[in-house]
């Protein structure tokens, strides 16, 4: 099993999107990427719109290339809302465009599926809390969960389970955390057989007593705390929104040392491909003050 995280805000855009292979099944998840409109008062800089345009370069060729499209929520840096096309003849697991979501996501789903016609070019299939086998891999989501603290106004999203001989993925999306105590059950539940990675969303400290209550934000890292002490994945990517904050390893100290005793390699997602950590959004003042 190979595992790439094409694109991430430790590699300089908004997106967590990750490609799974497992023998000859291609996974694409979350195959997207965006840039903060405003950050410190300021607009993306050239150099973020020039990596955006990379980023989206290898979201569509690895789109193009999967077998099975997932789609855990309908928030524009996880999905190619402007190339329909590119969805054409996938089996598309989608976040259920009808029951537990938020009515932004709602209609975000209705223009993509129905009105965009990709619901009649594609195999969709809601994936909330559902199994799917293909080719020998198991594909397990979780029920909709909180994208943050319950009750979040920004909706919910999936996480999702690749079980096959070859090894065990999870990929969380935007759990921030996680934020939800139901989403930390599911985490705890799917960890046995010990994963090999898993890829967290972590939570927007950044915001912190901002756009986001603090104590949503320290709930987020101590639910972080327990997946590391309770799931214990041999290696944890985090990323997302922890990236957007150029003091995260501050925030996320005892969670460094948490890891190193426990056996997991803590890692962003740019540490994990080997790439120097590229936090360009959070760094937007110094890239305009050039």
């Amino acid at each position: 099993m190979r595992v790439r995280i094409i694109a991430a805000d430790s590699m300089g855009v908004r997106s967590l999107a990750t490609v799974v292979e497992v023998g000859g099944l291609v996974i694409g998840i979350d195959l997207g990427a965006s840039l903060a409109p405003r950050r410190y008062g300021l607009p993306p800089h050239e150099v973020e719109y020039k990596k955006l345009e990379e980023a989206l370069e290898k979201a569509e060729y690895w789109l193009m290339q999967s077998h099975v499209v997932v789609i855990t929520h309908y928030h524009y840096d996880h999905y190619m809302r402007d190339k329909p096309e590119l969805y054409k003849g996938k089996l598309l697991l989608v976040k259920d465009p009808r029951h537990n979501i938020n009515r932004s996501q709602a209609i975000r789903s209705y223009v993509f599926l129905k009105k965009n016609g990709v619901e009649g070019e594609a195999d969709v299939k809601p994936a909330d809390g559902g199994v799917f086998e293909v080719e020998g891999v198991r594909l397990e989501f979780s029920p909709a969960v909180w994208h943050g603290e319950p009750g979040t106004k920004v909706g919910r999203v999936l996480m999702l389970r690749v079980v096959s001989d070859e090894g065990v993925v999870i990929y969380t999306s935007d759990v921030q955390g996680p934020g939800d105590p139901e989403a930390l059950e599911v985490l705890k539940a799917w960890s046995n057989p010990r994963p090999d990675l898993v890829v967290l969303g972590g939570p927007p400290t950044y915001f912190a007593g901002f756009k986001v209550p603090v104590r949503a934000v320290e709930a987020g890292l101590e639910n972080m705390l327990r997946v590391i002490l309770e799931v214990r994945p041999r290696k944890l990517v985090v990323d997302h929104h922890l990236l957007r904050d150029l003091n995260y390893r501050d925030k996320i100290r005892a969670h460094l040392e948490a890891a190193e005793e426990s056996g997991v390699e803590l890692l962003t997602a740019a540490e994990y491909m080997g790439e120097p950590i590229n936090q360009l959004e959070a760094r937007r003042r110094e890239l305009w003050g050039r």
